[in-house]
């Protein structure tokens, strides 16, 4: 699988928070495609069918984290 540059992870996530922040979702039909097309590339560029999954993968794909780090899942089971 191809791996997204950190850059473009980070600037969909920003994206992505900013259209959500803005109530992108319950605004003008223009902004909800921007929204669905955010969430559609971040789900393309981390290989997952969920929005937040996909968000979940490309903040653990961002500096600081380690392939091998699996603290997302230990603090869910905590």
């Amino acid at each position: 699988m191809l791996m997204a540059h950190p850059a473009v992870l980070q600037d969909l996530i920003a994206q992505y928070e900013a259209l959500v922040l803005l109530g992108a979702e319950d605004s003008t039909p223009q902004a909800r495609q921007r929204l669905a097309d955010v969430s559609y590339t971040l789900c393309v560029a981390t290989g997952t069918r969920d929005v937040d999954m996909a968000l979940i993968a490309a903040r653990h794909r961002l500096s600081g984290a380690r392939p091998e780090d699996d603290s997302l899942l230990q603090a869910s089971g905590a």
